[in-house]
């Protein structure tokens, strides 16, 4: 098989994807979204490197090269390209799309029904604030995040309307949250491992503060995780249609979890310190098995 491993940044992942594909008798070819080209007039015109005169028949996701509106917008066409010439992706560029815009997460989830936070997401300052008046109150706040932020940075809670940034600030989308205190007091959510279509681990984050996220010093615990929140973020990967993912759960203060968040580019090394599953070849294996039961690619002739 002809595999690509689209891995830009974080030594710890690359090296445990590159280890789990090699012992599956696969050594793939490591490159950047960022070096694909686009050349018309001779032949297929996606230029993968390290496939020259062909296409992969796999590329396994594990990043996308930062850099502007403009270039993320090119390298995600050059992912629904590669989907259109039957390469397959993990994970495909529309479930890239779906988690990483927060608004779109929270549409999908809230369509297929899963529970999740009451969520509003305006373009005015003027209709966010409306709604802060309505529902915070000091004590009982309202989380403003970023649409495209990840790892916890970029958090607010919002008790009163004069706490919003203005729109600039917030590139003129307000996404808002109900904030969902737990009853013991303690800073605690969950994050559960979800590889195509199954919930293989999950742990506790706990923090000093209301933000658990472990890239911002939350500690992952172990957890014996209930059937019903492995089957809630199974729920949720599947309304997002991501191959793989880290679904974050809220307990919902009725015995049940609550859907916070699904990302498809998810980190897991403070996940693998607390479960015994090795996460890199559950998604390698995943992986592999889809691009053998998948066509192969066809490309364009000169």
């Amino acid at each position: 098989m002809r595999i690509g491993l689209a891995a830009d940044n974080g030594t710890w992942h690359r090296n445990r994807l590159l280890t789990a594909l090699r012992a599956q008798g696969v050594e793939p070819v490591l490159f950047s979204l960022a070096d694909v080209a686009v050349v018309t007039g001779r032949g297929e015109p996606l230029r993968v490197p390290g496939f020259p005169d062909t296409l992969p028949d796999g590329v396994l996701m594990r990043t996308i090269a930062g850099g502007t509106f403009e270039a993320t917008t090119m390298r995600l066409g050059v992912l629904h390209a590669l989907v259109a010439a039957g390469v397959t992706i993990w994970n495909a560029p529309t479930a890239i799309e779906r988690s990483v815009d927060k608004a779109a997460t929270s549409l999908l989830i809230a369509r297929a029904g899963l529970p999740t936070p009451d969520t509003w997401v305006f373009s005015k300052r003027e209709a966010a604030a409306a709604l802060v008046a309505a529902e915070a109150r000091p004590g009982a706040p309202l989380v403003l995040k970023p649409l495209f932020g990840s790892q916890g940075e970029g958090l607010l809670l919002i008790e009163r309307a004069e706490d919003l940034p203005d729109e600039e600030a917030v590139a003129r989308v307000y996404y808002l949250q109900r904030y969902v205190p737990r009853r013991d007091g303690l800073w605690r959510d969950y994050r559960v491992f979800v590889c195509d279509g199954r919930a293989i681990a999950g742990m506790i984050r706990e923090g000093d503060g209301w933000i658990t996220n472990v890239h911002r010093g939350g500690r992952p615990l172990p957890w014996a995780m209930p059937r019903a929140a492995a089957d809630l973020a199974e729920a949720a990967a599947a309304a997002v249609s991501v191959d793989y993912s880290g679904v974050d759960l809220v307990e919902d203060g009725e015995g049940g979890f609550s859907i916070l968040e699904v990302n498809s580019m998810p980190a897991w090394s403070g996940l693998q310190t607390v479960c015994e599953t090795d996460i890199a070849a559950a998604v390698v294996r995943g992986f592999l098995a889809a691009v053998r039961g998948a066509r192969k690619p066809h490309l364009v002739v000169a």
